[in-house]
C-alpha cells in the first residue's frame, strides 16, 4: 500500500504553505519547555522530538521513563537534550506535567498516549490542573490542499452540548487562537443545518443570538454571522445560489460547530477525506495544551506545538 499524504509530510517536513507558514512564525520566538504527557507511543515520541529538532521546543518527557528509553531506541531517536520525569502511569504523568506548569517548570504542554478525558479531567482539577481566568475549550487549525487558507473548527473536544454562553467564549478563544496565528481578516461563521432561524433547531437559535452579541461588541476581533450551513460558510457559489449576502459567507476561516460530535466529523472528515493536516490546541487554560488525536501523525503533533509556542509567546494585541 503507496503511503498517504499525511505519512509523506511526516516523513519529509510540513509541505502545506500555511504551516509551513505557521512554522515560520515561530523562527524568531525561542524555544519553550515543554512537558509531554505520557509520550509512549511512536507518533506522540515522534512528534515531540520532531518539534525539538525544528528548534521549537525543549522537551520534558513525563511517563515511565524505561519505556520512553526503550521506545526511543526501537525507533532510533536519541535523548540528547531531553528532560525526563519518571511517572508510573499516564494519569501519574498528567499530574506530574500539569504541576509542572503551574510552577512555571515548562510554559505548554502536549497530550501523548492518553486519553483527552482523562487528561481533562487532571487538566480541570482545581489543585493541579492548569485552569486558567477564562472558559477552557479547544480548536482544531486545519490546512487542507482543498481550502485557500488555514479553517479554524471549534469546539471538537471539550464542550459536548455547549450552551450560550459557552459558546460566546468558545469563539472568543477561536478568534484569539486565530490572531495569533497569523490570520489577519477573521471571519466567523456560526454553523447550523440550515441558514435560517428555526424554534425547533437550537443551533440556528444560539447561531443568531451569537451573530447579534457580536453586533453589540460582546464578542469582539472578527467578522461574525450565523446560522450559516456549511456549504454557505465555505463556499461563494453555494452562498450566491442561495443569495446570501454576508462579509461571512462563502470565506469564512474560523467554523463554530453546534456541538461536539458536529464538531469532531467535521475536523476528522477535512483531515481523512481532503487530505487535511490538524493542529489541535487546548485555550483559555494558564498556559497552552497542545493536543490532538492520539492517532494523528508527528507532522500534526509538530504543528500543535508549533501553535503552543506561539501562544505562549505572544505579545498582547487587542482584538477589535
Amino acid at each position: 500500500m503507496s503511503p498517504t499524504t499525511n505519512e509523506t509530510v511526516a516523513e519529509g517536513g510540513l509541505r502545506h504553505p500555511r504551516f509551513r507558514f505557521l512554522l515560520a512564525r515561530c523562527r524568531d520566538r525561542p524555544r519553550i519547555p515543554m512537558g509531554v504527557i505520557h509520550p509512549c507511543s511512536a507518533v506522540s515520541l515522534e512528534g515531540a522530538l520532531d518539534a525539538a529538532a525544528r528548534g521549537l521546543i525543549e522537551p520534558w518527557l513525563f511517563g515511565p521513563e524505561a519505556q520512553i528509553r526503550q521506545l526511543a531506541d526501537t525507533l532510533g531517536r536519541g535523548l540528547e537534550g531531553v528532560t525526563l520525569r519518571d511517572a508510573s502511569d499516564a494519569h501519574a504523568a498528567a499530574r506530574a506535567a500539569a504541576l509542572a506548569g503551574r510552577r512555571g517548570d515548562v510554559a505548554a504542554l502536549m497530550k501523548g498516549d492518553i486519553h483527552t478525558a482523562d487528561l481533562m479531567h487532571v487538566l480541570l482539577d482545581r489543585d493541579a490542573g492548569v485552569r486558567g481566568s477564562g472558559r477552557m475549550s479547544h480548536a482544531f487549525a486545519i490546512d487542507t490542499p482543498a481550502y485557500s487558507h488555514p479553517v479554524v473548527i471549534s469546539d471538537a473536544v471539550i464542550h459536548v452540548h455547549p450552551g450560550l454562553e459557552e459558546k460566546r467564549d468558545i469563539c472568543q478563544n477561536a478568534i484569539g487562537l486565530a490572531q495569533t496565528i497569523g490570520i489577519e481578516h477573521r471571519r466567523v461563521a456560526v454553523l447550523a443545518a440550515v441558514e435560517t432561524v428555526h424554534e425547533a433547531m437550537p443551533a440556528t437559535l444560539h447561531a443568531a443570538a451569537l451573530a447579534k452579541m457580536a453586533e453589540r461588541g460582546q464578542i469582539v476581533g472578527a467578522d461574525l454571522e450565523g446560522p450559516l450551513a456549511l456549504d454557505n460558510a465555505i463556499s461563494h457559489a453555494a452562498a450566491d445560489m442561495k443569495h446570501i449576502e454576508a462579509r461571512v459567507a462563502g470565506r469564512a476561516n474560523i467554523l463554530i460547530a453546534p456541538d461536539l460530535e458536529s464538531g469532531n466529523l467535521l475536523a476528522k472528515a477535512m483531515v481523512l477525506l481532503a487530505d487535511g493536516i490538524a493542529a489541535g490546541i487546548v485555550l483559555g487554560a494558564s498556559i497552552p495544551v497542545a493536543l490532538t488525536s492520539r492517532a494523528d501523525s508527528p507532522a500534526s503533533r509538530v504543528a500543535s506545538a508549533a501553535m503552543a509556542v506561539l501562544e505562549a509567546t505572544r505579545t498582547e494585541h487587542p482584538l477589535g
